[in-house]
């Protein structure tokens, strides 16, 4: 659970990115309109991590939906803690799923969902989904529009 009595540490602030996905702090303030089934979308186009066995990079358009609980991430924190998977070797299910979980626990939202949509390596892209249960009933939930592979893009 999040702990709102501290200041964000990274917004307005001069930021390093993180050495690590573990050693990034992501912020979270206030939900502006509590109570209120909104659905909020951040979307990653180039998101970049490292293959665990050969060291060699990994591209994926990241979309990640959800609607607010009683706080919404921080958008500047979010980019960091993406960032840092720059340097991080895991596969591509890992990296999505992990990605997802961290937000959901540490954010609390009444429902959370993440695509990894990732660029071949060896031929085949991998396409990567999860969610935190059922949306909620008269929540607006719009297709993520990331095409099939097809020079995806």
């Amino acid at each position: 659970m999040t702990d709102l009595s501290k200041p964000p540490l990274h917004l307005g602030q001069t930021s390093a990115l993180p050495a690590s996905p573990e050693a990034a702090v992501l912020d979270y303030v206030p939900n502006p309109r509590p109570g209120k089934p909104y659905l909020v979308r951040f979307t990653a186009p180039e998101f970049t991590s490292l293959c665990p066995v050969t060291g060699q990079p990994d591209f994926a358009h990241l979309v990640i939906d959800y609607a607010p609980g009683e706080t919404i991430v921080e958008s500047k924190s979010l980019k960091l803690f993406l960032g840092a998977f720059r340097n991080h070797a895991a596969f591509h299910e890992d990296c999505t799923v992990g990605i997802g979980e961290r937000l959901f626990a540490e954010m609390n939202p009444v429902w959370l969902r993440i695509g990894g949509y990732w660029y071949p390596r060896g031929g085949i892209p991998i396409d990567v989904f999860w969610q935190s249960g059922e949306p909620p009933a008269g929540l607006w939930l719009p297709p993520q529009d990331v095409p099939g592979y097809r020079g995806r893009g």
